[in-house]
């Protein structure tokens, strides 16, 4: 039986599976030298853009998975967050909460964590409108159609290597308490 891999290895493998997903969003892009990608092209933006997504939500589900041991029980990033103000690390506690956020606006949409990003006075993600709650269903996705996929930019450059090198570090420091 295979072991486990620790949280380093698993953002490896989660780089790269994200580096995959980030180099077909650029040629995509190149191809369309500007222009509207429409048809097989905004279906493999779409594709490339949600499995950003969803390497994102599996990275730092998987964090606090293998950290959640350092903390008895409840809200793992809440207590993170704590410590590391707790600790003088106040900018890695940020960060950590702000991609915990962005997480949760991944996998709930529109809620409180995202109206806690939108209220941020420095944000480190990049946030796209939430659909008019008065439009109707069909309103609502023919006005997101031109949109890759959902809430919070992954495809921003600095999303997915913020959110990892965030995760690193905080593991680093939950290992060296």
């Amino acid at each position: 039986m295979a072991s486990s891999k620790n949280v380093v290895e698993l953002v490896a493998v989660s780089r790269a599976n994200a580096q995959a997903a980030q180099d077909t969003i650029g040629e995509i892009l190149r191809t369309a030298g500007g222009a509207d990608v429409t048809g097989d092209q905004a279906e493999a933006l779409r594709a490339a853009t949600v499995a950003l997504e969803l390497e994102a939500i599996d990275i730092y589900t998987a964090f606090e998975a293998r950290m959640q041991h350092h903390f008895k029980r409840g809200p793992f990033s809440r207590k993170l967050q704590a410590l590391l103000i707790e600790s003088g690390k106040a900018d890695l506690a940020d960060r950590i909460y702000q991609y915990y956020l962005a997480v949760n606006v991944l996998k709930h949409g529109k809620g409180d964590s995202y109206r806690a990003l939108v209220k941020d006075p420095s944000p480190l993600v990049v946030l796209r409108p939430a659909p008019d709650a008065a439009l109707s269903e069909v309103e609502a996705e023919a006005e997101g159609a031109d949109r890759p996929a959902g809430l919070v930019d992954v495809t921003d450059p600095g999303f997915f290597a913020g959110l990892t090198d965030a995760i690193l570090q905080a593991a680093a420091f939950l290992k060296k308490r």
